[in-house]
């Protein structure tokens, strides 16, 4: 079986590339200034049809698709690079603000969907998220090991030495994330990022009790602590 799985550390090291597609010329020029401004490589087209001819050539890092476009809409666009089997994070922009517009666009395989108008200061808060959620790795492996404990990716199952871990799906995906970056010390705001998602308040006390949570069921008979705190900094997993 093949996994993808995020590396939490950060995003990429180089100028992130963002493939814009946008019909209403003054708004992609205005975004496209603003956005390559920010540090982006931006690539700018006018419709759906123009994007998928642009992923022959442009491997962006992120896609921004607005919803309405001529030839082909966005919604066709981020469903066909999906059956491509097409990866990238893509956020959506829509005037539409009904939820089921939402839906719609988040079942056409979108990661995040912002209606306009909105805060250019969200925008990119929203797009450094999906950047730093896009940094992934590809492993054939099932499973993750850190000492005695595994993790199956595949069955989603938890075992210490013979001892099955029951784990909701939130301490599965944060033990996960750690396990997969051992020994690497993960921020806490990368932590918050990548399992809570990029609006999370940082100085909420969630991460902390989720820890307590995966502490207290992975050190039962007194087994030895495999998550560790880096004070100041935020958790890493290790012997």
């Amino acid at each position: 079986m093949r996994v993808f799985y995020v590396v939490g550390m950060s995003g990429p090291s180089t100028q992130p590339t963002l493939l814009l597609a946008e019909d209403d010329q003054s708004v992609r020029e205005a975004l496209e200034r603003a956005l390559k401004f920010e540090g982006y490589s931006v690539h700018a087209v006018a419709d759906g049809a123009q994007c998928l001819e642009a992923l022959a050539t442009v491997e962006p890092d992120v896609i921004v698709l607005d919803v309405m476009m001529p030839s082909v809409d966005g919604l066709t666009a981020c469903r066909m690079l999906r059956e491509k089997g097409l990866r990238t994070p893509v956020l959506m922009l829509t005037a539409r603000h009904d939820v089921a517009d939402r839906v719609a666009g988040l079942d056409a395989g979108a990661d995040d969907y912002l209606v306009k108008p909105f805060d250019l200061e969200e925008l990119l808060a929203r797009l450094r998220a999906l950047v730093r959620r896009g940094t992934v790795v590809e492993t054939e492996v099932e499973s993750i090991q850190v000492e005695d404990m595994v993790l199956d990716l595949a069955r989603r199952e938890v075992r210490r030495g013979d001892t099955h871990i029951e784990l909701t799906k939130t301490e599965f995906e944060l033990l996960a994330l750690l396990m997969f970056n051992e020994g690497i010390v993960l921020t806490r705001e990368v932590i918050y990022e990548r399992i809570w998602g990029y609006d999370f308040e940082t100085n909420s006390k969630s991460l902390d009790v989720y820890i307590g949570y995966l502490r207290r069921k992975t050190e039962i008979d007194n087994l030895p602590r495999l998550i560790h705190t880096v004070r100041g900094v935020g958790y890493t997993a290790r012997k």
